[in-house]
């Protein structure tokens, strides 16, 4: 399983996880997003 930009299914679930972690600290900080 790999990205659009090639690379193995490790990086791209790391993305996934960045911007959920992302997405739940908005919504933690703010209510959702600001």
């Amino acid at each position: 399983m790999a990205d659009g930009c090639g690379h193995g299914g490790g990086f791209a679930l790391l993305v996934v996880l960045f911007i959920l972690l992302i997405i739940i600290g908005a919504s933690w900080g703010c209510g959702g997003f600001c």
